[in-house]
């Protein structure tokens, strides 16, 4: 299951570069692995529905309970086959369908594939949860597209915004109920389902996820939007996969707590009203696809109210509706595609005469309308069958919980159902009196193409009808797992003139007569009140967010950053400071210092620190800054952190550069201090208790520790990774996935900051060009500049901006910086160093080479994004740390390796050099990409005018970067 799931993820991150030469082939490769995923369905499917139930198991933290399972089952297999075998279809039929994009539609729609493979395969609440809220993302990236158009960007936002919101319910309904029954596997939470508490209010928020993904009423309106998505995505997302989500899950849980109130009573109201509310809305839609959407609603609300009743019979009714559905819903979306191929349109009113100039295509229609209205020897009337009798016995002997009403709301959706599927296959097919036949373009090869795939879902709905006994064998035993308060029901196409068979008639009949009725019934319709429309409501719901984000933005977002800073202080005192209030924790003296050391470097700090609070110039506010952060290094290296103070000297050297530059385009002065007396008085005293908090704080942590210190085990262990340095060992192998998370954190921060400030290209290099003659200086000493090219960046400065001292020593120092970085990464784990200092002092290099040249790209042989370099060393750190999965260890583990040279001896390794090499290489770009970024921001006005030949207050642009 693991292999296939990475298989589809595998393939589908290929398409999109296979595309350029493969073009339309590359559907046919992304159809071969659901192919292959239905024939692997298939070669366990004997055993499976035997009872045996296969289980993978990949422990990714289990100290912490994270572990993946996943299990296939008789439910899994139902659903694996429909994923498949409705995928593979697909993706067949998109090789004709799709004109442009095929590497990108072809690669999202095998990517979701697999991605619905583990949800239906996962035995694990949360990595359930992970798969369905990727099944949200991949359906937002197909229905927006490219998003060229407003109406895709608006419809894949409504589905993401609604389905999202109720996953999110759900994820906290699904920790509700882990937490209540002690375990997170699906499995045994179902065989031992807990109850009381607030198991019902963890259900509930449960059914919401199901609802809004499975599109019930009132949170149905997304659907019907997403019908701007291409007719693959409709076919496949809309109503084979997605959709059938939120019908799965219901399905798996119901077994444990079909009994549970309110589960019950919820399943049957919203799902009902979605049976009866979406097939009389798909009565009076005019384009073909929105008639199949309402109707999908419909028969989504009919499967959750089959399996979420939890009995034998429903649940057997429920698996053969959802094969059926899953065929003949995704075929009738598929022969849409077809006719709106052969004449442009979808609008009902604009087609006329289709029928008999494409007599294979109107049969293959009506077969599949004919499984969807309830028409034997076709699967949907095994369903309607099995559903209509489960019912009626449920309302004749049951125990009076309103089966009657579920019976009556079933014949009347299947009435419904009947009257939409004449709907769609008389507007799609039948000739209009006095109407011109539709305009056709010619098909060519792409409509054969197309409708190989169509005929092989009808063939699929036509064979499960009529071999019976072969869906009931594929059924039975999921059904077997619910208690059956009634004679167990069995699959045939003839039970005799029984009562269902009567109430399926009837209904057929009424449908037909409800469609002849049509006219008067919509002349009804005018005139009646209409009920609330939820693509209205959703609507009205988003502006009313948007008003009540933007009353609160301009009541707390007043542009005032003392004022955010005073709000944030005074709400830690608040909350720690009150908690710390409440209880009684013991606060020990700690000794006034350690080490004589100490006291200059703390006086240095506090110093340091008033003066700042003080300064009203920018430049001296910044070397004040930088000040108290090396007091603090020395600290640090006083108490013995080595590690820690050469990170803190580096990171403030680098910042002081960059905070330098960015100042340059800034006032000198702070400017006028704001606020009255009161206020900085007020300022003052939150500050001041602020300080004292963290202090008290500091001491009363120390004294409540009740678990032995971490710090012993890392020094126990540091030598099975390898190393003699704890700092760096803990950073590349005990805590490598926190290195992993915070080395992205920095990635995607740098490019914000460059995003900020307006630098989107890769190389932003600032050249200083030389000024209007009126403004030109001159020096007097010309013996200092320099005559020979030093740096070859430096050839672009105007000779009076070069600097023949500072070229000479950054020439000779550029390259002894950079061995240094490469020596502090290499050494890591012995001594002091590793990945993260070494890539500040490459940093420390490229910022000196930047400050005497204006550019720091320039160092490299060949044009080098500085993104490339930091994207790099994410991506090796990521690779280096999934590696040991190839060859059967944990992730982000480490092994040595001992290997001897001929001349350099005997030499030891470990593997997680790979990892720090990462950290070094992002670590190094990041530097790169802020020395790009701040470019402009260090350009004087008048410079920025000498190169547009403006004045100063002339926009100019700076020619020397790319932006």
């Amino acid at each position: 299951m693991l292999v296939l799931i990475a298989a589809h993820a595998a393939v589908a991150a290929v398409l999109p570069a296979l595309a350029p030469r493969a073009g339309r082939a590359v559907w046919w490769v992304a159809a071969l692995v659901p192919l292959a995923t239905l024939v692997w369905a298939a070669a366990l499917a004997p055993s499976v529905l035997d009872g045996d139930t296969p289980v993978e198991h990949f422990g990714w933290a289990p100290s912490l309970d994270l572990e993946v399972f996943l299990r296939l089952d008789a439910l899994s297999l139902l659903m694996t086959g429909v994923i498949s075998g409705v995928g593979a279809a697909v993706l067949v039929y998109g090789a004709r369908y799709t004109s442009e994009g095929h590497g990108r539609e072809s690669a999202l729609l095998l990517a979701f594939a697999g991605v619905m493979l583990g949800l239906v395969t996962a035995d694990n609440l949360l990595v359930l949860y992970v798969f369905w809220e990727l099944t949200t993302v991949v359906s937002f990236l197909l229905i927006a597209g490219r998003g060229r158009t407003r109406e895709h960007r608006e419809a894949a936002q409504q589905a993401l915004v609604v389905t999202t919101g109720g996953g999110l319910a759900m994820l906290l309904g699904f920790v509700m109920l882990g937490e209540a029954a002690g375990t997170y596997r699906i499995s045994e939470l179902v065989a031992d389902p807990p109850d009381g508490g607030y198991v019902p209010a963890a259900l509930v928020l449960v059914l919401v996820g199901v609802f809004t993904k499975s599109a019930q009423f009132p949170l149905h309106g997304w659907l019907p939007a997403a019908m701007v998505a291409p007719t693959t995505v409709s076919a496949y997302l809309h109503a084979a996969a997605m959709v059938k989500a939120g019908v799965y899950l219901t399905a798996r849980l119901a077994p444990g707590f079909a009994d549970t109130e309110p589960w019950r009573p919820l399943v049957l109201t919203v799902g009902l009203l979605s049976l009866v509310v979406g097939a009389w809305r798909a009565l009076w839609e005019s384009d073909l696809k929105r008639v199949l959407a309402y109707g999908t609603i419909s028969e989504l609300g009919l499967l959750i109210a089959l399996f979420g009743y939890g009995t034998r019979n429903s649940a057997l009714a429920g698996e053969v509706m959802l094969l059926a559905h899953a065929t003949f819903k995704a075929s009738l979306f598929l022969i849409t595609g077809l006719v709106e191929h052969h004449t442009g349109t979808r609008e009902i009113g604009r087609l006329s005469g289709l029928g008999r100039r494409r007599p294979v295509l109107l049969t293959l229609a009506a077969l599949a309308a004919a499984s969807m209205a309830g028409l034997p020897p076709l699967a949907g009337y095994l369903g309607h069958e099995a559903y209509l009798d489960t019912f009626w016995n449920a309302a004749r002997h049951g125990p009076g919980a309103g089966e009657e009403w579920v019976l009556a709301a079933l014949v009347a959706g299947s009435a419904l159902t009947a009257t939409y599927a004449v709907r769609y296959l008389w507007g799609a097919f039948a000739g209009r009196p006095g109407t011109e036949p539709t305009p056709q373009e010619d098909p060519g090869d792409r409509a054969l193409g197309m409708a190989v795939p169509i005929a092989a879902l009808v063939a699929a709905t036509l064979g499960l009808g009529m071999w019976y006994s072969g869906t009931e064998a594929l059924t039975e035993p999921y059904a077997a797992l619910l208690p059956s308060p009634q004679e167990p029901y069995h699959l045939a196409l003839w039970h005799g003139l029984s009562p269902a068979l009567l109430l399926s008639a009837a209904a057929l009949a009424a449908g037909l007569l409800l469609y002849r009725l049509r006219p008067a019934l919509s002349a009804v319709r005018d005139r009646s009140p209409r009920a609330p429309d939820a693509q209205g409501s959703y609507r009205q719901a988003v502006r009313g967010l948007d008003g009540a984000a933007a009353w609160l933005t301009r009541r707390t977002q007043v542009g005032s950053l003392p004022v955010y800073l005073t709000v944030l202080l005074a709400t830690v005192l608040l909350v720690p400071g009150a908690a710390l209030l409440l209880r009684d924790v013991p606060l020990p003296a700690p000794p006034l210092w350690n080490s004589a050391v100490q006291v200059p470097l703390a006086a240095v700090v506090l110093i340091t620190a008033l003066a700042l609070a003080a300064a009203r110039h920018r430049l001296a506010a910044a070397l004040l800054a930088g000040a108290v952060g090396y007091g603090v290094a020395g600290l640090f290296l006083v108490q013995g952190a080595p590690d820690l103070a050469l990170t803190q000297f580096l990171i403030e050297t680098l910042t002081l550069v960059v905070i330098v530059l960015v100042l340059r385009g800034l006032p000198a002065e702070l400017g006028v201090r704001t606020g009255s007396r009161r206020v900085r008085r007020l300022r003052l005293a939150v500050a001041t208790a602020a300080g004292a908090l963290v202090a008290v704080l500091a001491l009363a942590v120390s004294t409540v520790r009740r678990e032995p210190a971490v710090s012993e085990f890392y020094t126990d262990h540091v030598e099975e990774a390898g190393a003699h340095n704890v700092v760096n060992a803990i950073i590349v192998d005990f805590r490598a996935l926190d290195t992993l998370g915070e080395i992205a954190v920095l990635l995607v921060t740098a490019i914000g900051v460059g995003a900020l400030i307006g630098v989107l290209g890769g190389r932003a290099a600032t050249i200083r060009a030389r000024p209007p003659a009126a403004d030109r200086y001159e020096p007097t000493a010309r013996w200092a500049l320099p005559h020979e090219q030093w740096l070859p960046e430096a050839r672009e400065l105007p000779a009076h901006d070069r600097s023949l001292l500072l070229e000479i020593l950054t020439r000779l120092l550029f390259p002894s910086v950079l061995v240094l970085s490469l020596y502090l990464l290499y050494s890591g784990h012995l001594r002091p160093g590793g990945g993260f200092a070494g890539g500040l002092v490459a940093g420390q290099a490229f910022t000196l080479r930047y400050l005497v040249g204006g550019r720091a790209d320039s160092a490299f042989a060949v044009p080098l994004d500085p993104r490339l370099v930091a994207g790099g060393g994410l991506a090796l750190a990521a690779a280096a740390g999934l590696a040991p999965l190839a060859f059967g260890g944990e992730p982000l583990g480490g092994a040595l390796v001992s290997v001897t040279l001929p001349v350099l001896g005997h030499l030891e390794a470990t593997t997680t050099l790979v990892f720090d090499t990462g950290v070094y290489l992002l670590v190094t770009g990041v530097c790169l990409k802020l020395l790009s970024a701040v470019g402009p921001a260090q350009e004087t006005p008048e410079e920025a005018a000498g190169k547009s030949g403006g004045t100063p207050d002339t926009p100019a642009t700076a020619t020397g970067s790319r932006a």
